[in-house]
């Protein structure tokens, strides 16, 4: 039921990625400043793991998620501590009951217990589902946020970086917006705390 941090930030930022692209490809006419990074073909990047360790709603999301997990696994826990407990009980008083009431409360327990693996089969699914509407919500901030970005700036194409991705092994430090992006997120994110 952990939900790594790695793993929805991979999935959120090629996400981010494609979104990006997609959305920058269109044609843009008007006046535009002259920048290196137009000059340069209008391609910008952001260093994905800075975005992910200073962007503060992904910082407060994260939480989120972590809270929901840590109580889930309590809960969970909880559960199956009682049933255990019961069926140790059971086991010490098997001895002493009739025959009826020894079937009757193995039948109860064996209930309990497939109703217990249903519940945090129930759990488990619920995180997952809170995970992806998450992950949906970052992904359409940032890339709704890099569209109106790029537009701004007059870029083509935005791009994302993660160390040890193979797609982008170089880019000229000059293209490196992340600094710029990761600063207006979060005041755009204050504003909407509030």
């Amino acid at each position: 039921m952990k939900i790594k941090a790695s793993s929805l930030a991979k999935l959120t930022l090629g996400l981010l990625v494609a979104g990006s692209i997609a959305a920058c490809n269109s044609n843009k006419t008007g006046d535009k400043a002259a920048t290196s990074s137009v000059a340069t073909g209008g391609i910008v990047f952001i260093n994905q793991d800075t975005l992910l360790a200073k962007y503060e709603y992904f910082k407060d999301m994260t939480k989120r998620l972590d809270d929901k997990n840590k109580a889930a696994t309590n809960d969970v826990g909880a559960r199956q501590q009682a049933i255990q407990r019961e069926y140790v009980d059971y086991q010490k008083s098997a001895n002493t009951l009739s025959a009826d009431q020894r079937a009757t409360t193995e039948q109860r327990l064996s209930r309990e217990g497939q109703d217990f693996q249903t519940y945090k089969q129930n759990a488990g699914a619920q995180l997952q589902n809170d995970a992806v509407a998450e992950q949906t919500k970052f992904y359409e901030k940032v890339s709704e946020f890099a569209k109106g970005y790029a537009k701004e700036k007059g870029y083509k194409l935005v791009l994302t970086f993660q160390k040890g991705n193979a797609n982008l092994l170089y880019g000229d430090p000059g293209l490196d917006v992340t600094a710029d992006v990761v600063k207006r997120l979060n005041e755009a994110y204050a504003k909407d705390k509030k």
